[in-house]
């Protein structure tokens, strides 16, 4: 059982800044893959960036500005978002991969203003 909670959301101006976590617990330490997801309205949910032992990646459209990292220590993931747009206001979700099943967090929502 793998449990997985974000937080950092907010409102921000375009432009701005925001950094999201995701403390995961469980046997989260059994993770081959974390990352990060996001869904608009009236869309389908996106990958925005993944982490795993051999490294990171990243959707085109946040390439350059947002950086994914992880703190073992503490089962935490991180998202740190930059110059953000209007465009990236959405749901947040946390995820892992665990021994082949999918974990999610509950969401947390970012909005920018324009």
């Amino acid at each position: 059982q793998v449990q997985l909670v974000e937080s950092g959301g907010g409102l921000v101006q375009a432009g701005g800044s925001l950094r999201l976590s995701c403390v995961g617990s469980g046997s989260i330490f059994s993770a081959n893959v974390r990352g990060w997801y996001r869904q608009a309205p009236g869309k389908q949910r996106e990958l925005v960036a993944l982490i795993n032992s051999g490294g990171t990646s990243y959707a085109d459209s946040v390439k350059g500005r947002f950086t994914i990292s992880m703190d073992n220590s503490k089962n935490t993931v991180y998202l740190q978002m930059n110059s953000l747009k209007p465009e990236d206001t959405a749901v947040y979700y946390c995820h892992a991969l665990v021994r082949g099943y999918n974990y999610w967090g509950q969401g947390t929502q970012v909005t920018v203003s324009s």
